[in-house]
């Protein structure tokens, strides 16, 4: 079994205490750590999020917030609240919410996330899962299909990763991501498009899983109560652009069926293609099915329309551009596509 350090015992036991109280258990969705300053009436800042080097505190959110913009951050960089002697960070990382254990890197040298778990959750029938990045250490009990419940420890805050300038110690923190999961099929179309490339961990490469902003939900569950839905938080994304796929048999349309409409002309004549809402991360967070002769052009992806001030609020993952005023499919967003539908 894993466990803690023996001076982080008392602090299990507050975190514990905590995750017990009556307001908690109809939430499907917990903060990772002991630091909860995210719900302070200032929402934290500095005291919750860790920046870039040089950089703001909101350089440790999720979005386009890297690179004046260019960059994308697929989720939280949580600062730690307790250190050894030493200074190395000795939080526990707990998991967000009832799962299991989807993938496990213990080598830090094959991810610039270092040490990290990646746990599956069934939250309103929708599957979602959680990364938890840089770990001083993982669980040692925990592989690929353990069960873990919301609020268990599964490894301690560090700040492992395989890049060149690395993490300080005053930098320590656990990244921590809410995504949806792409396609079963990732490893060959990996193969296919980057040939001769390598693919250390199979389904769990990044470009396999799209993250959801964890403050904006968890904020959003704390302001709603039981009230709240997965379902329609995704659902309720700003829309950074529609475009119809010729494809008609992708696991997405399975594994997110609740974001699937009806349509009765396609469910009559036969389905031909779907018209897809993305949002700027390109999350398919609605999908229509439509009929042959509901679609117009020939080609394999089609632009129908593109939320203009999104696209310049959120620019980094680069789906569509403009070129002498007119939008179309970048290859970044034919590239997400294709994975989408392969």
């Amino acid at each position: 079994m894993f466990r803690p350090p023996a001076g982080l015992i008392r602090t299990l036991l507050v975190i514990g205490l905590g995750w017990l109280a009556a307001p908690l258990l109809a939430q499907s969705f917990h903060l990772p750590t002991a630091n909860h300053a995210l719900f302070d009436a200032d929402g934290g800042g500095e005291r919750f999020f860790v920046p870039t080097v040089g950089k703001t505190w909101i350089t440790g959110t999720f979005g386009c917030v890297r690179s004046d913009g260019r960059q994308l951050h697929e989720g939280l960089d949580i600062r730690c609240l307790q250190r050894d002697k030493r200074g190395e960070s000795t939080d526990p990382v707990l998991a967000t919410a009832d799962g299991t254990v989807a993938y496990v890197n213990h080598k830090p040298s094959l991810s610039n996330y270092g040490n990290y778990i990646v746990l599956r959750h069934e939250i309103d029938g929708i599957e979602i899962y959680s990364t938890y990045a840089h770990l001083r250490e993982v669980g040692a009990d925990l592989k690929p299909g353990t069960g873990v419940k919301a609020g268990q420890p599964i490894g301690t805050l560090g700040r492992t990763a395989n890049t060149r300038e690395g993490i300080s110690k005053e930098r320590a923190h656990v990244h921590f991501e809410l995504n949806l999961f792409v396609n079963d099929r990732f490893p060959a179309w990996y193969k296919k498009n980057s040939p001769g490339q390598r693919n250390d961990h199979g389904l769990w490469n990044g470009q396999n899983l799209l993250g959801l902003d964890p403050r904006a939900l968890l904020l959003e569950q704390q302001r709603l109560g039981t009230k709240f839905s997965l379902v329609q938080f995704i659902q309720n994304q700003t829309e950074l652009c529609r475009v119809v796929v010729r494809a008609t048999n992708f696991p997405w349309l399975k594994r997110y069926a609740a974001f699937v409409q009806a349509n009765p002309q396609a469910q009559k004549e036969g389905v031909a293609g779907y018209e897809i809402s993305l949002n700027f991360n390109g999350i398919p967070r609605e999908l229509i099915p439509r009929a042959a002769a509901e679609l117009k052009g020939k080609g394999k992806f089609q632009l129908l329309s593109v939320n203009a001030p999104e696209a310049k609020k959120n620019p980094c993952r680069r789906l569509v551009s403009q070129r002498s005023g007119r939008w179309e499919v970048a290859p970044h967003g034919i590239n997400a596509l294709e994975l989408l539908t392969f």
